[in-house]
């Protein structure tokens, strides 16, 4: 049995638009969405996980 490779090319005009599939998702899946992508950014960019900086302040007395 051979699996047939199928090829479609459309134009930018003829694309589906991802707009429209991300309005009808609740606003939790597109916000684990956003956060699963920023991770892998933070990955791909800086090779660590994303965390929140340290902040240090100096205080004279």
């Amino acid at each position: 049995m051979t699996i047939a490779r199928v090829v479609h090319k459309t134009t930018l005009a003829e694309q589906p638009k991802d707009s429209v599939y991300w309005r009808t998702q609740s606003y939790e899946r597109r916000l684990t969405a956003l956060d699963e992508i920023r991770r892998d950014y933070h990955r791909w960019k800086y090779n660590a996980e994303p965390r929140l900086q340290r902040v240090y302040t100096v205080v004279k007395r």
